[in-house]
């Protein structure tokens, strides 16, 4: 199991009601599980937000990476209004 994460700061200038709309699309691709939108509550990072996703296989993850709404979503939405973000993909340790 991968968990696909992205921290994110929206740009002063983002539309942010269209941004929130669109990230919707995104639970629908399959292979997406327990999609999940988290608000920062810290102090310790600039980001505002998160989006936290599950996939059950490496394949899954690349299905979802290089599908049609994804890619469509980064190009038109998250490029013109994501000022800042990291991307944190985990699976469990096996330590």
């Amino acid at each position: 199991m991968i968990q696909h994460t992205v921290a994110l700061r929206l740009d002063p200038a983002a539309d942010i009601d269209a941004f929130w709309t669109r990230v919707d699309a995104l639970r629908e691709i399959p292979g997406v599980i327990d999609f999940t939108v988290l608000r920062q509550v810290g102090t310790k990072n600039d980001f505002t937000h998160a989006l936290s996703m599950y996939f059950a296989s490496q394949d899954d993850y690349d299905a979802y990476d290089n599908h049609p709404v994804h890619v469509a979503f980064v190009e038109q939405t998250w490029i013109p209004n994501v000022a800042d973000f990291v991307e944190l993909d985990y699976v469990v340790a096996e330590d």
